[in-house]
């Protein structure tokens, strides 16, 4: 059976206990830490208690990419990358998912595909880069990403493979799963519904199988070639008004992934 793990981004705006702990409540495997200005989300001692605590793994870590962590770990974007991978090999994880960098950082952009395969050789983790999605500001498209959004077309080992990404930018997810072969090593199991050319303004992440990208298709042909990747559940639950609601959409999120991961 492929590992089914889940992104601590899912519980938020809860602590990083609750991830673990809501993770272990709702049957998954692992966990993806996602690095933000919660120092504990930064010290593996602190990570390696709870993992302990809990039983379960740290698959992955998520560099601090996103522009509420602008500070985090300084303001260079290629030592949050090298310390996302240092934190990794303290926890035992094996991938450090990272999206494309903003065209705004022109240095680290330029640098940023020889950065990642560099990283990779050096410490023997998966630096999968995460499929992004074309903006648009007043209708008109705006190129925020360099080398791009697209991994499928960029010169790196490792990919990971965002389904609610896919829908907000207008592609076939199982397409993209395809086109990217072995190279696919890292899913964010999630849903959308549309793209910003058919009126969507943000990222959804909606529990699988709520929205309108082929997300069992994929699942099902991963598990059709025994896969060896990780799957990470990255859906958001702020809706949920209760804990048992919460639950109820990670239980939910974890059942279709096992569904259709089985062995065939």
């Amino acid at each position: 059976m492929i590992r089914i793990g889940m992104s601590s981004t899912c519980v938020y705006p809860l602590g990083l206990e609750d991830s673990f702990r809501l993770a272990k409540q709702s049957g998954f495997d692992g966990v993806e830490i996602m690095v933000t200005r919660d120092e504990a989300t930064q010290d593996a001692a602190a990570l390696t208690a709870l993992s302990e605590r809990y039983s379960l793994p740290i698959f992955s870590i998520h560099a601090p990419v996103l522009l509420l962590t602008h500070f985090v770990w300084g303001r260079d974007p290629r030592v949050k990358l090298e310390r996302s991978a240092e934190l990794a090999g303290l926890v035992g994880a094996s991938t450090v998912v990272v999206h494309p960098p903003f065209r705004w950082q022109a240095g680290y952009a330029e640098d940023f595909l020889d950065i990642v395969r560099e990283l990779g050789a050096g410490t023997g983790l998966q630096i999968a880069v995460e499929n992004m999605f074309p903006w648009k500001i007043g209708g008109r498209g705006v190129k925020a990403y360099s080398p791009g959004w697209d991994p499928t077309v960029m010169d790196c080992a490792a990919v990971t493979l965002d389904f609610s990404h896919c829908a907000l930018s207008g592609q076939d997810s199982l397409a993209m799963a395809t086109a990217l072969g072995e190279r696919l090593r890292h899913v964010h199991l999630c849903d959308g519904t549309g793209s910003f050319d058919e009126g969507r303004v943000f990222d959804e992440h909606l529990v699988p199988g709520r929205g309108t990208e082929p997300v069992a298709e994929v699942l099902r042909n991963l598990a059709a070639v025994n896969w060896d990747g990780t799957i990470v559940a990255e859906v958001n639950t702020r809706t949920a008004r209760t804990e048992p609601e919460r639950l109820a959409l990670l239980t939910e999120t974890l059942t279709f992934a096992r569904d259709h991961t089985r062995e065939l």
